[in-house]
């Protein structure tokens, strides 16, 4: 498997970047206020859409959550992207026990509350207007793979332009109390009530 770099000055220079390009190419970047327990880690389970997505996590960590980014990616992005493995990106390098490797490595970095990891279930990206969310059945292994100490964020992000020539971010998030026994199912459809929701309020917004 693929894991991540360390390199203090490259990861310096892209934390400033990201901040720097999406204030520059953004109207605005809203996003929710939570509360986290901050003795457990966090999985982060967002929409997948656009090449700004990972970003706009990477940052709104770095404002608000301040935990070690971690985000599990394909390994062409892993490859293409260079950078992105020194801002704690982390990939399967091939199928079947490489794949499982690679998800109890998530499990083991969820076990570590100064933690945070990225994963979007839907594997690939897809548009910004779709109804539902698909899920990996990948999630529920690496939720498996860890002592289940977690804060389980969901994030469901949506752009709009309105009147403005850049368009504005809007990320909502909400900590979701697990039940004991977490099916993907279960995960799938609480995070889908989310999205639901996300998209009323984000549908209700004027300008």
């Amino acid at each position: 498997m693929y894991q991540p770099r360390k390199n203090n000055l490259i990861f310096s220079f892209f934390s400033w970047y990201i901040q720097f390009i999406i204030k520059k190419d953004f109207t605005a970047f809203h996003f929710d206020n939570i509360e986290i327990k901050t003795d457990a880690s966090m999985l982060i389970l967002a929409n997948h859409f656009s090449w700004w997505d990972g970003f706009f996590i990477f940052y709104l960590n770095k404002k608000v959550f301040k935990k070690r980014f971690h985000v599990l990616v394909n390994a062409d992005n892993y490859n293409k992207v260079s950078f992105l493995k020194y801002l704690g990106a982390f990939a399967a390098e091939g199928k079947g026990k490489d794949v499982l490797d690679t998800l109890s490595y998530a499990g083991e970095l969820l076990d570590d509350p100064n933690n945070l990891v990225l994963v979007f279930p839907q594997g690939k990206l897809y548009s910004n207007h779709l109804k539902s969310i698909s899920f990996e059945k990948g999630v529920m292994q690496m939720i498996n793979a860890s002592k289940k100490k977690i804060n389980i964020i969901f994030a469901a992000t949506f752009i709009d332009y309105f009147a403005k020539r850049k368009p504005s971010a809007h990320t909502y998030l909400q900590n979701w109390e697990t039940e004991e026994y977490v099916s993907l199912q279960l995960l799938k459809s609480a995070y889908n009530k989310h999205y639901d929701q996300s998209v009323i309020k984000q549908t209700q917004i004027t300008e």
